[in-house]
């Protein structure tokens, strides 16, 4: 299996096809694993790749550095050293996160364009803020059942992340999520669950695709919210997955491709 150290971490992660770049970034707590839909039907045209953040997926379980601050400067070391140039970052939840972090630290000398899958400007509740997920109290909640019930943890993660989550996407959620230490769990979750990228979206100056799922039952924010990035990004474009949760590359893999596809090739 393939890896690189990036800043003291041993990441793995994964490379298919030829092409344009395409680099596809997971959400909290899970792995390249949830983008196996588009590595694979994307490859035929595009160079596609996928890394596990350190402490996620089959990466290394190391105990420090873990902010989506971070996890931007990994990735940075990781298009240094796979000498990737004019990508297009594909972030899915945290994922997108972490890529306005790197435009934020790096600008965008390397990227092309970026994708917004499904996150708002910042997930907490600022009192200047509309859109916000959670308050303090409710952090605080979340934080004690990562730590005294991880079966329930998940499992109301899963009900939050698909609409209608099958026994695959069941399977896909606990595996992965088990893969990050406890630790790791509360440290990241904390720092992405308290980010604010509200005054560095409006800086991004390359085009934007952003994506939200319809279903708004499952208590992980608004369509409104996703659709208020667009409107902060100078050159953004939105599309609403309807019928579809938080995560559309799993939920609806092929239409998601082909919107993904869409989007670069105006690029």
């Amino acid at each position: 299996m393939p890896y690189v150290q990036c800043n003291g971490a041993d990441l793995y992660y994964e490379d298919h096809g030829e092409g344009p770049p395409i680099i596809f970034l997971h959400g909290v707590m899970c792995g390249l694993r949830f983008f196996e839909p588009q590595l694979a039907g994307l490859s035929n045209e595009y160079r596609t790749v996928a890394v596990d953040f350190r402490g996620h997926g089959r990466s290394e379980k190391i105990e420090v550095g873990h902010t989506v601050a971070q996890y931007a400067r990994d990735l940075h070391t990781f298009l240094k050293q796979r000498d990737l140039e004019d990508v297009v970052l594909v972030g899915w939840s945290m994922g997108a996160f972490v890529s306005w972090d790197y435009v934020d630290q790096f600008d965008t000398e390397r990227v092309l364009g970026l994708v917004n899958v499904d996150i708002e400007a910042s997930r907490f509740q600022w009192d200047d803020y509309d859109y916000g997920l959670t308050d303090l109290e409710g952090l605080e909640d979340t934080l004690a059942l990562v730590q005294e019930d991880q079966t329930t943890f998940i499992n109301r993660l899963t009900e939050q992340v698909f609409s209608n989550p099958t026994t695959e996407m069941r399977t896909l959620q606990f595996d992965e999520t088990s893969r990050t230490p406890t630790p790791i769990k509360s440290a990241i979750l904390f720092d992405a669950l308290t980010r604010d990228y509200r005054a560095v979206l409006p800086k991004i100056d390359v085009p934007m695709l952003v994506c939200a799922g319809a279903d708004e039952t499952r208590g992980t924010g608004t369509v409104a919210a996703v659709r208020h990035v667009a409107d902060l990004v100078p050159e953004a474009t939105f599309e609403l997955f309807e019928g579809c949760g938080h995560c559309p590359p799993i939920e609806q893999p092929g239409r998601f491709n082909r919107v993904v596809s869409q989007f670069i090739e105006t690029l």
